[in-house]
């Protein structure tokens, strides 16, 4: 049974180890854009708040011990298209440009989110960044040091963490979304009105969509 993996941080790793365990004899082609595994995003704001301070520490396992499961790792390398009715699939090297096909039995899907870009006017600048992936948290890091004055978009469990991060350093936060509070998603107002009253009591200013 031939196996590809599609996308390896944290649930293409788990994956990828149980599939090397479950089936032996199997052969699992790998495909990941970037070119590490197992980063665990969610543990930035950490980073950036000096809790953890090597971002070295937010990788659990790394593509030599994948290999070492006898798993073929093709990292930097970006799957196209998926022909899902005859089982093959396109892959560009990202390094040098090559296309080439690969075939499967069986496909794992574990390709993650990806921040929602708007489309606004000079979205592209330098000091607009996103906040996924290793990459990420190293510029992040890296402009944080420089910056007095910084504005996070997106009231959710990783911005309001950012938010406490920069605090901790010293700096001026704006948070802003579009939602009439924060955490909208994931928490009741009782526990919301608690998070925004915190802000009144710190060097940070919350921006909602209310009217």
């Amino acid at each position: 049974m031939k196996i590809v993996v599609v996308g390896c941080t944290h649930a293409g790793t788990e994956a990828t180890k149980d599939l090397a365990r479950m089936y032996p004899d199997a052969e699992i082609n790998v495909y990941e854009r970037n070119d590490n595994v197992s980063f665990l995003s969610c543990g930035i704001a950490l980073n950036v708040g000096g809790v953890v301070e090597n971002p070295e520490d937010l990788f659990y396992s790394s593509p030599e011990e994948l290999s070492a499961l006898s798993v073929h790792m093709f990292m930097q390398h970006e799957v196209l298209e998926i022909d899902a009715k005859n089982k093959r699939l396109q892959v560009r090297n990202l390094v040098t440009n090559e296309r080439f096909s690969d075939t499967y039995d069986k496909l794992v899907m574990t390709t993650g989110s990806w921040p929602v870009i708007p489309d606004l006017r000079n979205i592209g600048l330098v000091n607009i960044l996103l906040c996924k992936n290793y990459n990420h948290a190293l510029t992040i890091i890296e402009k944080a040091e420089h910056a007095n004055n910084i504005a996070v978009i997106g009231a959710g469990y990783i911005g309001i963490e950012l938010v406490e991060a920069f605090e901790h350093h010293g700096k001026n936060v704006t948070l802003i979304d579009n939602m009439d509070r924060v955490l909208f998603r994931y928490l009741d107002p009782e526990m919301t009105d608690r998070v925004e009253a915190s802000f009144s009591n710190a060097a940070s200013a919350w921006r909602s969509g209310r009217p």
